[in-house]
């Protein structure tokens, strides 16, 4: 079977019904996650962040694939839930709420913010509804005006060592080309090129080729837990949002740079015992706070395969096809529940599954479809090359 097939077989009779039959909360509309195996719902709480996910994931199916009404009906139940419960009065995305809407979590969580405004901008299009468009703008401007401190007043650290995040300027280099349609060209191309910036010059390190988490304010490195964490999987999924802006700019020097980091950070974070890719590194090869280092984690995985097919289309590299094979094995012999459908999120180091829930407070309907319809269309396209 070719591997477009795969990917797209995969995506429509497996992936996106398990969602479709266990997710939607019928009576306050919305979605719930937190599903076992089986799909059953296990807490019904409702965090903001997958709300917008799943909603832009339905919506963009509807633009891009095809325009079915049951998903621009899922779609709305997502966008209609966060703008009707999900913020505060300011325009603030809450990070969770109960079932019926009522807020639990305060907005502390700037991402909850950035999937929102992904979801608003994708179901405007798939609606023709201008009220989402601008709810979209807004939501940015509001991202834009707390970028240098995305946690406000919910920030628990007393400055004393003031440290950059990578997120932030790595979501947003993904974010604004989702948003072309609502913003100004001047708005996307400054966002482009100052996350650009940052992720390719600030955070990506040149002696090392690796990406940092955290860094000083004037750009150098912290020797603290933070400042030598490193998250193979942010980086190499910041690649592929690098590799969509060189393809756009038609940038061969980002393209390259974004492939060399790539193959940098899989040489370094690849686990060579037991396979796969670890979830937390310590640049220096220290202890690490997080217990769960040495995980391995299907989003990890998922946005290698996706960064590396994209690579392999735009440059033909053969270290970077040898890598591709090397993860898919690992990532479909593992990750994959045959039985019960929908994919393991949480494997051990050994390979095996930490726990068999098919969604939670981190996991939802996302990191697996979008990398199913993001490598049957890339291997679409290297496929019809190998034809041409």
């Amino acid at each position: 079977m070719k591997y477009s097939q795969l990917y797209k077989d995969t995506l429509f009779e497996n992936i996106i019904p398990f969602w479709e039959k266990n997710s939607l909360d019928r009576t306050y509309g919305g979605y719930f996650t937190c599903l076992t195996q089986t799909g059953e719902v296990y807490d019904t709480d409702k965090f903001m962040w997958l709300q917008g996910r799943q909603a832009w994931m339905f919506s963009m199916l509807y633009n891009n694939v095809a325009p079915e009404p049951r998903w621009l009906d899922i779609a709305r139940s997502g966008v209609d839930f966060i703008r009707e419960h999900g913020m505060d009065k300011d325009g603030n995305i809450y990070f969770s709420t109960t079932r019926d809407g009522r807020p639990l979590v305060e907005p502390y969580n700037i991402f909850s913010d950035c999937f929102a405004a992904m979801a608003f901008a994708q179901y405007s299009r798939a609606a023709g509804d201008r009220s989402f468009k601008t709810l979209a703008r807004n939501t940015y401007f509001n991202i834009i005006e707390k970028r240098d401190n995305p946690k406000g007043r919910y920030e628990k650290s007393t400055g004393a060592r003031p440290l950059k995040g990578f997120s932030l300027p790595m979501i947003l280099s993904n974010l604004v080309l989702e948003l072309e349609d609502v913003l100004g060209s001047e708005d996307v191309e400054m966002t482009i090129d100052h996350s650009v910036r940052e992720v390719m010059q600030v955070f990506l390190r040149e002696r090392s080729g690796i990406v940092y988490e955290f860094v000083h304010k004037d750009h150098s490195l912290s020797d603290s837990f933070e400042g030598r964490l490193l998250n193979p999987g942010h980086g190499i999924e910041a690649m592929w949002f690098m590799l969509d802006i060189a393809a756009r700019r038609n940038d061969v020097e980002l393209r390259e740079k974004a492939t060399r980091t790539i193959l940098n950070i899989l040489e370094y974070s690849w686990d060579e015992k037991y396979g796969g890719i670890f979830y937390f590194m310590d640049a220096k090869g220290h202890p690490l706070q997080q217990l769960e280092w040495d995980q391995k984690l299907w989003w990890v995985h998922l946005e290698t395969l996706v960064a590396l097919a994209k690579a392999y289309e735009q440059t033909q590299n053969d270290a970077i096809w040898q890598w591709y094979e090397k993860v898919h094995h690992y990532t479909w012999s593992h990750f994959p529940d045959p039985a019960r459908g929908e994919w393991f999120g949480y494997l051990n180091r050994q390979g095996q599954p930490l726990l068999t829930l098919k969604g939670g407070k981190w996991k939802g309907c996302f990191h697996v479809p979008r990398a199913m319809y993001q490598c049957w269309k890339t291997f679409e396209r290297i496929e019809n090359q190998r034809q041409d």
